[in-house]
């Protein structure tokens, strides 16, 4: 889908809508996370780590406004290097969105985190991403277009993306030994193109994470890099090595005459013993 036509619809009212509560929560979300290196991933012309404070903050993207002119697929950066990535509407318009997050598994550090934002299939703007608008279905209806009737019927940004399920895109992090720290949802009005229309269901955006949790159109999912290490368990072999050079006790003649150092022995705990030279015996 070419650039020209995303920026103009997040220019409609629903892109606003959608921008306005998008940007709060990475403003959230990136604010309290630590480390030297972040990168945003696509959509250059907004600054979603704006609250950030890490020293370096770029975005790669295949936009020549981005910083780093580069596919999402293969990341011209070093492995280890990037201690937050955003992911922002990245993985649903992406042939191979698996490569994605394997690009950005090798160039995050252990402990980084990733924060995914994606469209909810599962809720209202999933469902007309699945319909299309009717002007999208029917583009010669009302005998507006007729020069479309034959023309097969072609979904325009966002509703052409492949939008995945939150649970899929758990799954598939946790198989990059990725932890999931937390996840949210937030657009509960449903998705309808007239600004009238939005504010007469703003009162859904209130009630929608305590009464339909579920069923936000987007949802954000934030992940902790682990790498898994062990520790070998040697032997102490200082201590078994002391213990050889240690000498030993000296052992006694057989037949010799200890009976000097019974009473001092007996002495030493506490008991006495008569000797044959006591009470004139």
């Amino acid at each position: 889908m070419p650039i020209k036509n995303r920026l103009e619809w997040f220019d409609t009212c629903l892109g606003q809508y959608l921008l306005e509560r998008e940007q709060s929560h990475f403003d959230q979300a990136v604010v309290d996370v630590f480390g030297y290196n972040a990168m945003q991933i696509g959509f250059p012309q907004y600054d979603f780590l704006s609250a950030n404070r890490m020293p370096l903050r770029f975005c790669a993207a295949i936009e020549e406004s981005a910083a780093l002119r580069a596919a999402p697929e293969f990341l011209p950066v070093e492995t280890n290097s990037i201690d937050l990535v955003l992911l922002p509407h990245v993985l649903e318009f992406s042939a191979n969105p698996h490569q994605i997050l394997r690009e950005v598994q090798r160039v995050l550090m252990p402990e980084g985190h990733v924060i995914v934002c994606g469209f909810n299939p599962r809720s209202l703007w999933g469902v007309r991403g699945f319909f299309g608008s009717v002007e999208e279905r029917f583009p010669w209806r009302g005998n507006l277009m007729p020069k479309l009737r034959d023309a097969p019927v072609e979904k325009h940004f966002p509703w052409h993306g492949k939008f995945i399920a939150l649970p899929r895109l758990k799954d598939w992090l946790t198989l990059l030994d990725f932890e999931i720290t937390k996840d949210r949802l937030c657009c509960y009005a449903p998705p309808f193109s007239q600004e009238k229309w939005l504010k007469r269901f703003n009162f859904m955006e209130a009630a929608g994470d305590r009464w339909w949790p579920f069923s936000g159109g987007i949802y954000f999912l934030t992940a902790v890099k682990r790498v898994h290490g062990m520790r070998v368990i040697k032997p102490e072999w200082n201590e078994v090595r002391a213990a050889r050079r240690g000498m030993a006790p000296v052992a006694q003649k057989l037949g010799a005459d200890t009976s000097g150092q019974e009473p001092r022995l007996a002495a030493r705990n506490g008991i006495l013993v008569k000797t044959p030279t006591q009470g004139g015996e």
